[in-house]
């Protein structure tokens, strides 16, 4: 918290205060202590910043009334506090506070006489932004995307798609692969900030009666998002009838032997420095990772000068996704989420919040969509926030929208403070569970240190939500 200083008596003792409880907040009182003093900090600011405003004593006892209600959400959460440390904090702000009190009104008396309140001070305080108006502001101007930029990466990731399509079939013809496409956030219009990464979705064909997909219930790991892909009919049809049986682990397909598998045939195959030059960008693959990733950058034009739509673009990183479908399960090779187990495929759930929150949307004409991607625009932007990725954040709305039914355009402000309260509460449990595997918990892979930012964060944007969209 910064103050801005002044000739007033009284501002002495509570920076000292505020400066000395702020320094010392996060290593002796956690979390949740300091997450309270952002909040009476905030609250103190502001008594002293309408106080300030105020033209005579009497509208200077309202407006520090109106303030004082505000540190009741100091209390509001009593299970991250103390009463010892809420009653030494509250005792020193209160404390300091009583003296700037005095002497505001003591100044109040004397400046009502002697200054007159300028005529343009009111203009300026109606072209104040309201938290709505501050909310479409923030999406129109850093949440949503350009088109030509959209437009741009689609283009980029069908060429690659192209690419790589034409040279699996010329260099392994027998592999049976359904027709790629691009996938995820940039073709469902829930991409932010920018648009620099995108997906290109490579669908595996199995025979129905050689495997079955099985429900990770079902398996030894017991995890709903953990599916397995056994082999079976093996006494009628033996091993080597399917073209994927070479990469069976234990009877069962193997998502890692798969990725391996495409690593080899593309990642370190295929001629990049040609298909460079083919799409006029340099493109190349990103090595030494689990999953299949390619970077596509702008090529210097004209001897070293860049094109006017190249200049000033951020590189774009394609993730190639082998899945497997059967009706709507969508299993997806990902290593780096089932680890350590070779043949477990993950439950991809993208597909259910995306089709999800797009037919409430449609029913009620409701924002729900635009919501989430305010919250993942002001995560991406904030450090503290940023390790909650989208899937947190679409559950959380999803659970909202079953008690909350208004996301007009006109309870945007209403229903992203909420989204913050939520999402303390989910915080302060330690869990967030999936809407359509309750099993899961979405939190689950935060460290302490992640979830104390976070809540400090979002404890202080309680009484000051504005401070997200800076």
């Amino acid at each position: 918290m910064y103050f801005q200083g002044s000739r007033r008596r009284g501002e002495d003792g509570i920076t000292m205060v505020i400066d000395f409880l702020l320094s010392n907040a996060r290593l002796v009182l956690g979390v949740g202590g300091a997450a309270m003093l952002g909040i009476a900090t905030l609250a103190v600011k502001r008594l002293i910043e309408r106080a300030g405003r105020a033209a005579d004593e009497e509208k200077v006892e309202q407006k520090m009334a109106e303030s004082w209600e505000e540190l009741s959400l100091v209390s509001a959460s009593p299970t991250l506090i103390k009463k010892g440390i809420e009653g030494v904090v509250m005792k020193h702000v209160a404390k300091a506070a009583k003296q700037q009190k005095a002497d505001l009104c003591q100044q109040s008396q004397t400046s009502s006489v002697e200054v007159q309140p300028k005529p343009e001070s009111k203009r300026l305080q109606l072209c104040v932004l309201t938290l709505q108006e501050r909310l479409q502001q923030y999406y129109h101007t850093r949440a949503a995307l350009a088109p030509h930029e959209v437009q741009r990466a689609q283009s980029l990731a069908l060429d690659i798609c192209t690419e790589i399509q034409g040279f699996l079939h010329t260099r392994h013809p027998d592999m049976p692969l359904g027709e790629m496409s691009i996938g995820g956030s940039l073709l469902d219009d829930l991409q932010v900030v920018s648009a620099d990464h995108a997906c290109l979705l490579v669908p595996l064909e199995l025979e129905a009666s050689l495997w079955r997909l099985v429900p990770g219930e079902e398996t030894l790991l017991t995890h709903p998002l953990h599916w397995m892909v056994r082999r079976v009919n093996l006494e009628y049809f033996p091993r080597g009838r399917s073209y994927w049986d070479r990469y069976l682990v234990g009877g069962y397909l193997s998502s890692e032997a798969v990725v391996n598998m495409f690593i080899k045939a593309i990642m370190e195959t295929i001629n990049w420095p040609s298909i460079s030059s083919t799409m006029d960008c340099l493109v190349r693959p990103v090595l030494g990772g689990p999953d299949l990733r390619l970077e596509i950058r702008p090529r210097d034009n004209n001897e070293g000068a860049q094109s006017s739509d190249v200049q000033g673009a951020e590189p774009l990183f394609i993730s190639m996704l082998p899945l497997l479908r059967e009706e709507d399960v969508v299993l997806t090779a990902q290593p780096e989420l089932t680890s350590p187990w070779v043949n477990a495929w993950h439950l991809s759930l993208y597909p259910w919040e995306t089709q999800r929150l797009a037919q409430l949307d449609a029913a009620d004409g409701g924002h729900r969509r635009q919501t989430l991607k305010i919250l993942k625009a002001v995560c991406r932007q904030n450090p503290a926030l940023r390790s909650l990725d989208a899937a947190p954040l679409a559950n959380l709305i999803l659970h909202l929208s079953d008690s909350e039914h208004d996301w007009s355009e006109n309870s945007l402000d209403v229903r992203f403070q909420q989204c913050i309260t939520e999402l303390i509460g989910y915080l302060e449990q330690g869990a967030l569970h999936s809407y359509f595997k309750p099993a899961v918990n979405l939190l689950s892979g935060l460290s302490e240190d992640q979830v104390d930012q976070m809540g400090f964060m979002l404890y202080c944007a309680v009484s000051e939500p504005e401070i997200l969209l800076i």
